[in-house]
């Protein structure tokens, strides 16, 4: 019977990194355990001035090949998740096909999402292999959102971190079985979380950059990465318990069959929220970013990686991620 399996999981963080006590240093109203104390976060890892999307992507595919002996030559697709490409045009995917050397037979594409994407890429990888279309894929989530945060963006540059992570999905070889999926969209959210110049709407200087000052003291402008966290919170508090519901029920599981739940790491605030909303028990919720914060598409396939360390993979896990779009995901993973 064909099935789609996880197979093996790596992470690459940068090495700069950006604590809690510098930013106590930059914003004195700030205090060290106010920071810790609302969002869960300790450290985050900054990209280098020269280190882009393309960079990561290949530092951690690298990292997976050696980690867990994958000969890369067996890649038959690469699916690459960013909202930080390095151009416009090619695709980044493309561009990290070559630096990697898989086959040019393999097929190579980006898609643009965010805190869902990960998730969205193990339906398409999925939807891949269900379609004999390819059986090695590798997908990758790689995230440079700090590129895009203000200087005097605190509250931004508190939550966000870089990252990348390398995940290869095979047919019938693996851990972790992709189950069925619960996806969701609403595009009337969209200006909510959003870099509003840069793209083909707003390129170069059709936009001026005028720094603007919110309610809470937060700096940016039309070319640095704006979120109204207040609509973000409301947003998810809505959408996320329903889509637990969806996964559940498309699974034909009840919520005592789940053995962990691994929800996208946004803050520890939004998801202590959120769990005791849906009632899940503290033992069977997933935490993992005290030290890399929000990495965006990358916060799942992190948190993944630790618990599989810590032996908390077992049975049904049950995957979820909200975020910019508005968009959500979920789905289940069978671990074997």
């Amino acid at each position: 019977m064909m099935k789609a399996k996880i197979k093996a999981i790596s992470y690459y963080l940068p090495e700069k990194v950006l604590a809690n006590p510098e930013i106590n240093e930059l914003f004195p109203e700030w205090s060290i355990d106010r920071i810790s104390g609302k969002t869960g976060i300790y450290n985050r890892h900054i990209s280098g001035d020269d280190e882009f999307s393309s960079d990561m992507a290949v530092k951690v595919a690298e990292k997976l090949f050696e980690e867990h002996q994958i000969d890369r030559k067996h890649i038959d697709f690469i699916l690459l998740c960013t909202q930080s490409p390095d151009y416009f045009l090619p695709t980044t995917a493309c561009i990290v096909q070559n630096r990697l050397g898989t086959p040019t037979s393999c097929g190579a594409l980006d898609f643009n999402l965010g805190c869902s994407g990960f998730v969205y890429g193990l339906g398409l990888a999925k939807g891949l292999i269900y379609g004999n279309i390819a059986t090695n894929i590798l997908l990758i989530t790689a995230e440079i959102y700090t590129k895009f945060i203000h200087p005097q963006d605190k509250s931004n540059r508190t939550i966000f971190g870089d990252a990348a992570s390398a995940t290869l999905i095979t047919l019938n070889d693996g851990f972790a079985e992709i189950g069925d999926f619960d996806l969701g969209t609403d595009g009337r959210g969209a200006e909510n979380l959003m870099i509003k110049k840069g793209g083909a709407k707003y390129p170069g200087i059709s936009i001026q950059e005028e720094d603007v000052l919110d309610e809470f003291g937060n700096v940016t402008n039309p070319a640095k990465l704006y979120m109204n966290g207040a609509e973000i919170f409301s947003f998810t508090s809505a959408a996320v318990p329903e889509l637990i519901k969806n996964v559940l029920s498309k699974n034909n599981l009840q919520p005592d069959a789940i053995n962990l739940y691994i929800f996208h790491q946004a803050n520890k605030y939004m998801l202590n929220h959120l769990r005791k909303k849906i009632q899940i028990e503290e033992e069977k919720f997933y935490y993992f970013l005290e030290d890399c914060g929000n990495t965006v598409s990358s916060t799942i396939p992190i948190a993944l990686t630790e618990a599989k360390k810590e032996d908390k993979l077992m049975g049904n896990v049950l995957l979820a991620g909200f975020g910019v779009g508005y968009s959500w995901a979920g789905c289940i993973l069978r671990i074997h």
